[in-house]
């Protein structure tokens, strides 16, 4: 069976609350580790007014206790957080497969965690330009630019960039992917903008390197996920985090699941935040489908 590490991310938000409630059906495929104490688990359980599962596995490796503060940005949730995640790399690098909860950017920042998140930590543990890829099956979003400034993805816009880019998302698929412009109508031929002619030097160099027409030339933003789009790609890339992320969130928000490639090992997680609004609350459903289908992608 294969082992997972869980870094159970931010404890004032809801991730310990999903790993708690799925235990069980998750170790029938998994054999997880939660990478948390047994004190905080304690802790946590309590304010849930939830039962530990049998055979939830702890490590006393993620220590430094504090006070669970329900919804709340904490210095301390986000130490705590960064270290269960910084363990369960390790345990990565040993083999394990890697589940990462939800954290809470500004609470790293409190920390003084200089990352903005996973796949930032990742791509400077690994020394290695890793992708953000989220969704699911029917349709998957890889993102050029991620967690930067609108203000800043032009100047991003470089055709070796690019060319690195598509090279290294040419290793995941076989299938044709959707490459979206950077304007609108994608440029309409210069009159909007001509960062289009960037994308289309670097789609044709990666093309002829991979042999066939693997990315298409960019696509008009607007209509790349109308439904006829969908049913030519499955597989896109977006050139900046909303232009991509806006539509497959509203087509799949509770079901998506994020994927980092380009790495050594095998890491994915959760599609959604912390959701500090709904954490430790009673008389609400807890909603898990990005959660199991994150374990559905590792098996």
């Amino acid at each position: 069976m294969k082992k997972v590490a869980i870094s159970i991310g931010d404890l004032n938000g809801i991730g310990l609350e999903l790993a708690i409630r799925n235990h069980k059906k998750i170790s029938k495929f998994v054999e997880p580790t939660y990478l948390l104490n047994l004190e905080m688990l304690k802790q946590g359980s309590e304010l849930l007014n939830l039962e530990i599962p049998k055979g939830f596995q702890v490590c006393d490796e993620v220590s430094g206790n504090f006070r669970i503060d329900a919804g709340e940005v904490s210095k301390e949730s986000g130490k705590y957080s960064f270290d269960s995640f910084r363990y369960g790399v390790e345990l990565a690098k040993d083999g394990y497969s890697l589940l990462t909860l939800p954290v809470n950017k500004m609470a790293w920042n409190l920390a003084g965690i200089p990352y903005k998140g996973h796949t930032d930590a990742l791509r400077d543990i690994f020394k290695k330009d890793a992708i953000m890829m989220m969704g699911v099956p029917e349709m998957y979003v890889a993102l050029f630019t991620e967690h930067i400034p609108l203000s800043k993805v032009i100047e991003s816009v470089s055709i070796e960039k690019l060319v690195s880019f598509l090279r290294n998302f040419s290793k995941y698929t076989s299938s044709k992917v959707g490459v979206l412009g950077v304007n609108p109508h994608a440029g309409d031929g210069g009159v909007l903008g001509n960062e289009e002619n960037i994308l289309e030097i670097a789609i044709e160099k990666v093309n002829l390197e991979v042999g066939k027409e693997l990315f298409s030339k960019p696509l008009v933003p607007d209509v790349a996920f109308t439904p006829a789009m969908r049913k030519e790609y499955n597989y896109f890339v977006a050139i900046y985090h909303d232009q991509g992320l806006a539509p497959l969130k509203a087509l799949y928000f509770d079901e998506v699941i994020n994927i980092s490639l380009n790495l050594p090992i095998q890491r994915v997680s959760v599609g959604h935040g912390t959701a500090f609004d709904i954490a430790y609350k009673k008389d609400r459903t807890l909603n898990s489908k990005s959660y199991l289908n994150s374990i559905k992608y590792l098996l």
